[in-house]
């Protein structure tokens, strides 16, 4: 099911939430093509099948609407950092989770990743701050992590932070690289990552 308004699906929603759910669909796709720059509400409400003015109806500006998409996919990425964590004891289990979970999550949704990772500069001051702290959160899991492996001997890195910003990075990039046309499926992608991730910190990777 693909990340929605309130991480809700259409099919539970009333008829405003759909209406908010059209438009948020409507500017994930708009976005991805064009830039959030380039993308007017009149090609969001078009797309929605919706006139302008039904856009202000739900959202304040196209900014507003940039901020529920940023939000929604932050939101999602943390729960399954979290849950990652939360799964295993170790710290190699805990990374491999992590690293297979976030590298799927980028390429299945790598169009919206695309816009929550790469249009950060175009929310405003307010929405930034929200959504940079979320990003912090996730930082601090993983540099949390990499550094307990550090410590207990199970990983052999020179730099736990630095490590710790790689290994986002490389879950991350996924989504400017992906294409289900290139022939490897989320799956494919995310075992490769594993293994690159435990290579990494030193680690023996496993089948």
């Amino acid at each position: 099911m693909a990340i929605g308004v309130n991480g809700r699906s259409a099919d539970d929603a009333g008829p405003g939430e759909r209406a908010r759910q059209r438009l948020f669909d409507a500017a994930v796709e708009a976005f991805a093509e064009k830039g959030f720059h380039g993308t007017t509400t009149r090609d969001i409400a078009t797309a929605a099948q919706m006139s302008p003015a039904a856009l202000y109806v739900h959202h304040r500006s196209k900014e507003d609407l940039l901020h529920q998409v940023s939000l929604a996919g932050h939101l999602e990425v943390l729960a399954l950092c979290r849950h990652a964590i939360a799964a295993h004891d170790a710290p190699t289990d805990q990374l491999q989770k992590f690293v297979v979970d976030f590298a799927r999550h980028h390429a299945r949704n790598h169009t919206m990743a695309r816009i929550v990772n790469y249009e950060l500069n175009s929310l405003n001051a307010e929405h930034r701050v929200e959504i940079m702290e979320l990003r912090a959160e996730m930082d601090g899991l993983m540099r949390d992590l990499v550094q307990r492996g550090a410590d207990s001997g199970v990983f052999d890195v020179v730099s736990p932070a630095m490590t710790s910003a790689a290994l986002l990075s490389l879950g991350i990039d996924v989504a400017r690289w992906y294409d289900e046309r290139g022939g490897w499926t989320p799956d494919q992608v995310a075992e490769h990552y594993r293994v690159l991730a435990l290579r990494m910190v030193g680690a023996e990777p496993r089948p």
